[in-house]
């Protein structure tokens, strides 16, 4: 008889591809970033910033999503006027993101926000001001992300270079870090952000061979939902599986939220973030009895938000149907208008195909309980002990 396997929970750490790449260690806010803290997921706001109640609606559903840190635009006073508000009553840290004025930095160090990120391509002789910034952020405890971005290089580089390659990225970024080494700050992450997924790997390659600054990692302009998404988790899966990116943003032409769920999903993937629900379900083809499709999205929309760890497979068919749903920890192997329910590896009921999906909805949930209050009881006993 095959044993079951249980999936939700692994004994012990899940294997990654490779370790992380040893950075130094800084705080943004509450939240740590570099090799000694979990990878972190970004994403930023696309309300006008000083509309603040707009703006804290936005954090507030990208907080519940599981975003970890916020980024905001601040190109006009009105916004820098509103960063102090803002930051003071975000759940997660703000970072400011600033472009052209350099008066904004300093606004945005004197609002509270738990970091900065400039650009130092377009930020109106920025790099006069280093000395400056870097008092004042040393002085206010918080860091700075350097940000270069393709799209808006400096021009200086674009001459050498004739176009914005991984060369002139890291040479940008390095250039920059100096500066502000040189004033004794060091409390600096940096970002080499490109369009083009694979200039981009290349850039954070070479970066990652050179310092020891912690990297967020971006494909910058990705594009729609789809495309984006495709290109992010291409780009960011190559430089995760090296131990490259100490934090991360998937930059979508969509609603925000999307990001945080695209880019938490990754880390997932990667057993880089614990796993929460995963579905194991066939592509279909005409062996399938059933309607997979409808079967799959069903489930996962009953299943939506479910925070416990769960490996549910819906199959449709009898070749790989039974061995799957078994291997998961609830499943369905589908066939002849009905479906077999699998729960940690044994066969518990046969339901007719229009209750499949509030079998495993009713399954899922009574798992999820019963398991939750295991481990809840479990800690109770072990902090019993140890006291």
């Amino acid at each position: 008889m095959n044993q079951p396997i249980g999936l939700g929970i692994p004994e012990g750490p899940p294997p990654t591809l490779a370790p992380r790449r040893k950075t130094r260690q800084l705080f943004v806010g509450d939240v740590g970033v570099g090799s000694d803290h979990p990878i972190s997921v970004q994403s930023m706001t696309t309300t006008k910033t000083h509309d603040i109640n707009a703006t804290l609606q936005q954090i507030a559903q990208l907080t519940a999503t599981g975003c970890d840190i916020v980024r905001v635009a601040c190109p006009k006073t009105v916004d820098a006027e509103a960063l102090p508000a803002i930051a003071k009553k975000s759940p997660i840290p703000v970072i400011a993101d600033i472009h052209f004025q350099p008066k904004y930095i300093f606004a945005a160090i004197d609002a509270g926000c738990a970091a900065v990120r400039v650009n130092p391509g377009n930020i109106k002789e920025f790099d006069g001001r280093v000395k400056e910034v870097a008092k004042a952020a040393g002085d206010a405890g918080i860091p700075i992300r350097i940000g270069v971005n393709g799209g808006s290089l400096d021009k200086r580089l674009l001459e050498k270079y004739g176009k914005a390659t991984p060369e002139a990225l890291v040479e940008s970024a390095i250039w920059e870090a100096g500066l502000f080494e040189e004033h004794g700050f060091g409390d600096i992450a940096i970002s080499v952000k490109h369009s083009d997924p694979v200039l981009m790997v290349e850039a954070y390659r070479q970066l990652a061979e050179k310092t020891d600054y912690p990297l967020h990692l971006g494909v910058t302009e990705a594009g729609p939902k789809f495309m984006g998404t495709i290109k992010s988790s291409v780009a960011f899966g190559a430089l995760l599986s090296e131990g490259i990116g100490d934090t991360i943003r998937v930059s979508l032409s969509a609603d925000p939220v999307e990001e945080i769920k695209v880019g938490d999903q990754i880390l997932q993937s990667l057993n880089l973030r614990p796993r929460k629900l995963e579905i194991v379900s066939c592509p279909s083809c005409g062996r399938a009895q059933v309607d997979v499709y409808k079967l799959a999205e069903e489930v996962t929309a009953g299943l939506e938000g479910m925070e416990y760890p769960l490996r549910v497979a819906v199959m449709g068919c009898v070749v790989n149907g039974p061995g799957e749903a078994r291997d998961a920890d609830l499943g369905v192997a589908s066939g002849n208008g009905k479906g077999q329910i699998f729960v940690k590896g044994e066969v518990v009921e046969t339901v007719p195909e229009s209750k499949i999906v509030e079998t495993l909805i009713a399954h899922a949930e009574r798992i999820a309980e019963e398991e939750g209050l295991e481990e809840i009881e479990g800690a109770r006993a072990e902090v019993k002990v140890t006291k």
